[in-house]
Parts: C-alpha cells; sequence; structure tokens
C-alpha cells in the first residue's frame, strides 16, 4: 500500500514537515517493498489554493494514506474525498513515521486540525 509523508528532506532520514500543503517534499512509500519516491512540493511558493493542489497531486499517485503533521480545511475535503485516509501529528523522520504507521500507532483524523492558510510564509 502507498502512504505519503509530508517531508522537510527527499529521503527516508528526513524529519516530517509539519505542514501538507506547503512541505517541502512528498514521500511515497510502498509499505510492502519499502521502495519510496521523493517528490518535491510543485506548490510550495504558489500564492493559494494549495492545499487542494497538493491533495489532488498526491490522490493522483494511488496514496491511501496521508500522514503529516498539520492539514486544514481545504485539503482535509479534498484528501478525505479521494478516499485517503489523514493522519496529523506526525513528528520525527520520516523513516521513523513510516515504522510507527506499519505498527498500527497512528489513528486516522477525523477532522482538519489547523485553520485554513495556516502554512502560508509571513513574506506572501
Amino acid at each position: 500500500m502507498k502512504i505519503c509523508i509530508t517531508s522537510q528532506g527527499d529521503n527516508l532520514n528526513a524529519p516530517v514537515d509539519p505542514r501538507f500543503g506547503r512541505c517541502a517534499y512528498f514521500i511515497i512509500s510502498d509499505t510492502e517493498t519499502s521502495d519510496f519516491e521523493a517528490i518535491k512540493n510543485p506548490n510550495l511558493e504558489n500564492t493559494g489554493g494549495v492545499g487542494v493542489q497538493s491533495s489532488q497531486l498526491i490522490a493522483n499517485k494511488n496514496v491511501k494514506v496521508v500522514i503529516t503533521g498539520n492539514v486544514g480545511p481545504n485539503a482535509f475535503q479534498t484528501l478525505q474525498a479521494s478516499g485517503i485516509d489523514i493522519i496529523t501529528g506526525a513528528t520525527g523522520s520520516v523513516n521513523q513515521v513510516i515504522e510507527k504507521y506499519k505498527k498500527g500507532e497512528f489513528k486516522t483524523t477525523q477532522n482538519p486540525n489547523v485553520d485554513s492558510k495556516h502554512g502560508i510564509p509571513k513574506d506572501i
């Protein structure tokens, strides 16, 4: 099964990025094969709509679960409409998060945990 973890870097040792829509990278990991793909977030610098755009990108990768620090209402709704489970509150390295997920240590989030536009940089 493919899962997506928001990441500050392009490898499994990178820290989890607490933002979904404006994370630096999306790490797509196959929990059965341990293969992974790092995708640089093309929406990072966009001025608006990044939660929805990032959600659509991930949905197109056939991901079943997104694991991140925070997710806003627009991204949450788009991911949920695509049939993707969402887990928030993740910290540590991407590798640590994958292992915790495999052990069943996370619970699916039922609501967004931050307000809309939470991840916008102060200078935009």
